[in-house]
């Protein structure tokens, strides 16, 4: 209802007008930010950077790894030759020790009595050599005027060879008593590193020739060294190939060469040449018995020690290398990631070969200008652009 002058019609028509007008301005504001939401998702994002490099190219030669343990060249079980109570121990477990030196002394008294006896039996035995001859002088002389018979100087004679004889006997149980003395004093048959004492002194010893003798240390020697591995028969029907094609020299009658990882190295560092291969093939194994002998100067490496023995497997040849930071795994295949001419990223399937000087050998799958992904493969995607930055150097490897 409207008063007399119509008042309350115009305040209603006011109201409506002021809604109209803000319904307006926030219709308005909706619109405008409508439009700005599409245009902000839109915009593309920018190339993913990353560093490439292209494969470097060098003459390689590949390297065969075995497992191989090292054994000593020469070792020695130490025994003595003459029985008795141990005297001294005269090394240090564990030493170095020089042919020659001093290592038990047995107690000598009983075989210098010995050897006293027989020196005054060898004094006799001459006392005697002497008395024949006289006797056969005499006989002699008598029996050129018949004083004595021919049948008396022959008996003469004998006695003197009889007595020769003795004389003979008894310097040799001389010289073996002599002996028995020199073998109280037991000493290092060769330069090397001596074990532990087993017998300390006081106690008794048994001596032999018979090997039966008591054992009283080890010796071996450590430079050079000797390591022990076993090659498969793939690998070794893949070498005789190669032999007979002339593009590899057979181990039998060249000392090929091999390089030496200890355990927890992750470089080669002992040099060393192949000596020995066995005669055939161990039937319950499949595997080639060799041997490679190792130059050992520092004595950093001790009979027992396994070790990564790397052996030389084919003819030099051109190969192209990248970084192994560069390779990625799909699934059961390597890959590495590739940047196109326009700048799109390539997955491409590669076989690997061996690592030389800390770059990976790419036997297939790539080509000497391909650029390659070395650093920020985690951005790139199949099919997308990337800013792309070379490489200073490779990184692990030499151009």
């Amino acid at each position: 209802m409207s008063g007399p002058d119509g008042s309350e019609h115009f305040v209603k028509r006011h109201d409506f007008v002021q809604h109209s007008a803000l319904a307006g301005l926030l219709a308005t504001a909706f619109a405008l930010s409508g439009c700005d939401k599409p245009a902000s998702q839109a915009a593309a994002p920018p190339p993913a950077p990353v560093t490439v490099a292209q494969p470097v190219k060098r003459t390689v030669t590949d390297w065969d790894e075995f497992t191989g343990r090292f054994e000593a060249v020469e070792e020695v079980q130490v025994r003595p030759r003459v029985g008795g109570f141990v005297n001294s121990v005269e090394f240090q477990d564990g030493a170095i020790v020089r042919k020659g030196d001093l290592l038990y002394v047995i107690d000598p008294r009983p075989f210098e009595a010995v050897a006293a006896q027989a020196d005054g039996q060898l004094s006799d035995a001459r006392a005697k050599v002497e008395l024949a001859k006289r006797e056969l002088d005499r006989g002699l002389n008598l029996v050129q005027t018949s004083a004595v018979s021919e049948q008396v100087v022959d008996q003469r004679r004998q006695a003197l060879q009889a007595a020769h004889a003795a004389e003979v006997q008894a310097e040799g149980a001389l010289k073996a008593a002599r002996l028995n003395i020199e073998f109280t004093h037991v000493t290092a048959p060769l330069t090397g590193r001596v074990s532990r004492h087993l017998v300390s002194p006081g106690n008794l010893v048994q001596g032999s020739d018979t090997g039966t003798s008591t054992l009283l240390t080890s010796i071996v020697t450590l430079d050079p060294i000797y390591v022990y591995f076993d090659m498969d028969e793939a690998t070794f029907i893949k070498y005789s190939k190669l032999w007979f094609e002339g593009r590899r020299p057979s181990s039998r009658d060249t000392a090929n060469p091999v390089q030496i990882s200890l355990a927890g190295e992750t470089k080669p560092s002992h040099d060393g040449s192949i000596n020995f291969l066995d005669n055939r093939l161990d039937v319950s194994t499949g595997t080639l018995r060799s041997r490679a002998v190792v130059k050992n100067a520092d004595l950093s490496i001790l009979p027992g020690q396994f070790g990564r023995v790397r052996l030389i497997g084919s003819a030099p040849y051109e190969a192209l290398l990248i970084p192994d930071v560069a390779i990625a795994t799909d699934q059961s295949r390597k890959i590495v990631f590739v940047v196109k001419p326009d700048d799109t990223v390539e997955a491409r399937p590669v076989v690997l070969g061996p690592l030389d000087d800390g770059l990976r050998v790419i036997r297939e799958g790539l080509k000497a200008d391909d650029r390659v992904i070395v650093n920020g493969i985690q951005r790139a995607r199949v099919g997308a652009k990337v800013a792309p930055q070379t490489a200073q150097a490779p990184a692990g490897g030499k151009s």
